[in-house]
């Protein structure tokens, strides 16, 4: 169903609400039942949502059985492997002192690989590939020398040798061309502890592929086919790709030809059948398909006769923005079929193509969201799976007949249905396209949610407007206790799925090139400009909270309108010429996109940082002190200029973490220290025992 469908009840309801009542001063002594919005006593404690962070990721399938990677906040935010046998049993492969996490790009991705005896993965700590084996002494053995990071490994059983991504980042590789070097190689698997110890003590990697800025996903197929992707600055994965083939026998490429190279459009995941045939995920135009409908959005191509060919063209998206390595949207099963996650404004569907006549069916399964699609057997596909009441887990679904089951489930939802919040989705009037044309915006709401109490008579509840990062990724409806903290204590929030947003196709995804700063912080006042007109938030206590660049988005949106009363900023940019000259080689020409060539006035005037004139709402910057993603710097930079300026703020800096909060302890920190915070700029008492934060500048109760 359309977005716009979905909404319709909703939308027509709210704009016959009446205009919003004024907000009443809050009741010291409010009547049973009733409480000050954000003092609601609520059982989603910050440990437990803490606890709830144990995420799945890197789906793989070998033999029968499942593999994949558990963060543990409570071990610093560790990811270990896991292992599901063919009988069910679960286990964790990585011993103690190991952490199977990938910086390629910074924001990693699949970081190991199974082979029939043992299995291969990066260590987080100095990024070298280790050796560990199912069978014997299973200590991981070093097999890589430090210097390089690796990625989306594959298994080449023809030359029986491991294809990886490899990030060369030795100093004499940066010296000598000026950043990192991307390219794709091959690897001996090791036999013995001989073998590792030699590849161990000196690069013997044989370079496949490279030459251009960025390579991602090598696929090979059972003929000695390499098939891969590559870009270059200043084109990000989701601008524009090449499609590339080559012939790999005798341990060297030839015949190497580009299959798709043009402007807009953005090729990913190759794949092979076991014909040999080769599958992609790419927007439409240019192939052959009769669908214009269909051409702004990543849909499945064949490569057949010298061209590619829509297999289904849908106004769906099979996948996404490639900010990490390795995922899987779809698989090709043996009977020529394609089993597709697809996803439209947020929402997520499992379905089947036959790759024949071209007919899609769906299945029925009560998911919103889906990822690291894998093949089981012929006849069963898993997947990691959300849903909007209960926390993620790994499911198997029977093709036949849409049947599933849950095979895992790291930590369970113990938090009632009654108090949890379900997404509301709806879509507002935002401002005018370029050629004057009416556009919409796309978010979700969700409303204060707690059976045991209700917010004063005649009171409106406070709003917490929250900007996602990248800033081309996506808000989904999910559970997520994070959100749920807010809603339970007696918050409204809704998340924002500004221009930029992808699930939306590629014209929505492009509204923000070069209107970064401009069209993000447009649909997030016309959010709260929609929810107070329906009369469901007090216009007079919003806040608005972002991390990466929703963190931009927010420090924009409090120097340049005066719409919100308070901010939290999560490393969030606050000088985009600063951030680009020190920004990590992946997103290192990732501005002029977002806001054009480089230009001394043009990123001044766009930078929060130089802008203050008009911010004087309260903020409060959460940072990791080893993010080399959005660097300190960034975080420190505004706030001493708020400091100077004498406007109301507070910092807490995370030592040991990086881009993003991933052990327990910072994670329940930041959580409770933003409700301090909006309960001193909102004036009301959390039910919480909160540690204070001190936030100078500001008059103490």
């Amino acid at each position: 169903m359309l977005l716009a469908t979905a909404c319709a009840v909703l939308v027509e309801k709210n704009r016959q609400m009446s205009t919003p009542k004024p907000t009443k001063t809050l009741e010291t002594a409010p009547e049973p039942g009733r409480a000050a919005f954000g003092s609601w006593p609520s059982p989603i404690s910050a440990a437990k949502l803490a606890q709830a962070s144990v995420a799945m990721s890197d789906l793989r399938s070998h033999q029968g059985a499942l593999y994949w990677r558990e963060s543990r906040p409570a071990e610093q935010g560790r990811q270990l492997l896991m292992r599901r046998s063919a009988s069910g049993l679960v286990e964790t492969l990585t011993p103690p002192g190991f952490n199977v996490r990938t910086r390629v790009h910074e924001y990693g991705g699949n970081a190991y690989l199974v082979t029939d005896d043992a299995v291969v993965f990066a260590n987080f700590s100095e990024q070298r590939l280790y050796w560990q084996r199912f069978s014997g002494d299973q200590t991981p053995v070093a097999i890589t020398p430090t210097g390089f990071q690796f990625a989306d490994g594959v298994f080449d059983p023809l030359s029986q040798r491991m294809i990886w991504v490899r990030e060369d980042h030795r100093e004499a590789t940066k010296a000598q061309q000026g950043e990192e070097r991307n390219e794709i190689v091959a690897l001996a698997l090791p036999t013995d502890d001989a073998s590792a110890a030699r590849s161990a003590s000196a690069d013997l990697a044989q370079v496949l592929v490279s030459g251009s800025d960025f390579v991602a996903f090598p696929r090979i197929n059972g003929r000695g086919d390499l098939a891969w992707i590559e870009w270059n600055h200043p084109d990000m994965p989701w601008d524009r790709t090449k499609l590339k083939l080559a012939s790999f026998s005798g341990g060297a490429l030839s015949n190497i030809r580009t299959l798709i190279d043009a402007p807009n459009i953005a090729a990913l995941e190759p794949s092979f059948d076991r014909e040999g045939r080769l599958y992609f995920v790419a927007e439409s135009a240019g192939s052959q398909t009769t669908s214009a409908e269909a051409s702004d959005w990543w849909n499945l191509q064949r490569w057949q006769n010298d061209a590619a060919f829509s297999v289904h063209p849908m106004q769906r998206e099979l996948a996404g923005p490639l900010w990490n390595l390795g995922g899987a949207s779809y698989l090709l099963s043996s009977d020529n079929q394609a089993v597709i996650r697809s996803s439209f404004a947020a929402l997520d569907e499992l379905g089947v193509i036959d790759l024949h006549t071209g007919k899609y069916r769906s299945f029925e399964l009560p998911f919103a969201v889906f990822s690291e699609l894998q093949r089981l057997d012929d006849a069963h596909v898993v997947a990691l799976a959300q849903s909007a009441k209960d926390t993620a887990v790994l499911i198997e679904i029977t093709l036949a007949t849409g049947a599933w089951r849950v095979l895992h489930q790291p930590t369970k939802n113990e938090i009632p249905d009654a108090f949890i919040a379900v997404a509301q989705a709806i879509d507002f009037p935002t401002t005018p396209g370029p050629d004057g044309s009416k556009r919409l915006a796309h978010a979700w709401f969700y409303p204060p949610t707690n059976p045991h109490v209700r917010g004063p008579a005649e009171a409106l509840p406070p709003l917490i407007v929250t900007i996602h990062g990248g800033p081309t990724s996506v808000a989904r409806p999910t559970l997520n206790l994070a959100r749920q903290y807010w809603t339970s204590r007696g918050f409204a929030l809704v998340d924002v799925n500004y221009g930029g947003s992808t699930s939306f196709g590629r014209a929505y995804r492009q509204r923000l090139n070069g209107q970064w700063g401009i069209v993000d912080v447009a649909d997030a006042i016309a959010a709260v400009d929609f929810l107070v007109a329906s009369g469901q938030v007090d216009p007079n206590r919003v806040a608005i909270r972002g991390g990466s660049a929703g963190g931009f988005t927010t420090l924009a949106a409090l120097a340049f309108h005066d719409r919100f009363k308070a901010g939290a900023n999560l490393y969030g940019v606050a000088d985009i010429a600063a951030l680009a000259a020190t920004s990590h080689k992946f997103e290192r020409h990732y501005d002029v996109s977002l806001v054009g060539p480089p230009d001394v006035e043009r990123y001044r005037a766009r930078s929060p940082l130089f802008h203050l004139e008009g911010f004087s709402e309260p903020l409060i910057t959460f940072q990791g002190s080893e993010d080399k993603v959005v660097p300190p710097s960034q975080s420190r930079m505004i706030v001493d200029a708020l400091g100077e300026r004498g406007v109301p703020h507070a910092y807490i800096e995370f030592a040991g973490e990086q881009h993003g909060f991933r052990q327990a302890a910072n994670i329940i920190r930041a959580q409770e220290a933003e409700l301090y915070f909006y309960g001193q700029i909102f004036g009301f008492e959390p039910a919480d025992q909160i540690a204070p934060v001190e936030i100078k500048h500001w008059p103490k109760r």
